[in-house]
């Protein structure tokens, strides 16, 4: 199979994300790509919870998802929207941050709720707190299709191996990671710990990634820091889309998963102990 990365820099104008994501998409058509990745929040990026009310959509309404899948069904491929942010029902008014996976019939046929938030202090003047306006998810997805298992998650999820190692143990052999990891953060943690979620799952890792300065108010511009990743269950860097928006494809042969588990069994291979 052959997946492509499509590596973008969302503003928090969603048409605007839509012609952008849109003309990576043919892109990546144009180079062959049966499964198409986009980053997370693909639909809007924004500081403002009163924007977001004003431009997010419930996830029937929203424009990206119709176009993607109208898109998907048309071209004949399948297609991860790495995450969106959509408008809920919850009575505290808190958004999803989703990621959905489109088959080549332009059916949605998964749905993963980023499970944990982002809320950290990088430095006394870079504080985030997703959980003011997203609400997390509870349910973990491992989704068929005609390429192998593919286990979702979502940025801040690749800090919580145990996610991983659950999603590999019930069968995924890709696992997605859509982000719009900070810059600092990127800088120091993005490649380590993408290709130890590799290493230790025995799996594929997918990671299309927000990239470059997103201007957004009130706070300011945000800057994210790209590098969109495709890594083998061996933990090798397939390829590294760099900095710039664009499209980066690799090919993928999933039999490379079962040799890998097939090397170092970790996954079936728990000891009992005692916690501290």
């Amino acid at each position: 199979m052959r997946a492509a990365l499509l590596q973008m820099t969302s503003v928090d104008d969603p048409a605007a994300n839509i012609l952008q994501l849109a003309g990576l998409a043919r892109q990546a058509v144009a180079e062959g790509a049966d499964l198409l990745l986009s980053p997370e929040v693909s639909n809007c990026i924004s500081n403002s919870k009163s924007h977001q009310r004003a431009v997010l959509r419930p996830e029937a309404e929203d424009p990206m998802l119709a176009e993607m899948r109208e898109f998907a069904a048309k071209e004949g491929v399948w297609f991860l929207l790495g995450s969106l942010g959509l408008l809920t029902d919850d009575p505290d008014g808190r958004f999803a941050n989703r990621s959905i996976l489109i088959n080549a019939q332009g059916e949605i046929v998964a749905r993963y709720d980023k499970i944990h938030m982002f809320d950290v202090t990088v430095s006394e003047a870079e504080t985030y707190r997703e959980s003011d306006g997203y609400r997390p998810g509870t349910q973990a997805v491992v989704a068929e299709t005609p390429f192998g298992r593919i286990g979702m998650a979502v940025c801040y999820d690749l800090r919580f191996p145990h996610l991983f190692r659950e999603l590999a143990r019930a069968g995924a052999e890709i696992l997605t990671l859509p982000a719009a990891f900070t810059q600092v953060t990127g800088e120091a943690h993005w490649h380590p710990l993408l290709r130890a979620r590799a290493i230790e799952c025995g799996a594929f890792v997918l990671a299309p990634a927000q990239t470059g300065i997103h201007p957004t108010e009130p706070n300011g511009p945000r800057r994210t820091y790209g590098h969109s990743l495709a890594i083998d269950p061996w933990g090798r860097v397939l390829a590294d889309a760099g900095t710039a928006p664009g499209v980066t494809c690799v090919d993928l042969d999933l039999t490379e998963v079962a040799a890998a588990r097939r090397k170092i069994p970790s996954l079936t291979a728990d000891a009992p102990y005692a916690a501290p």
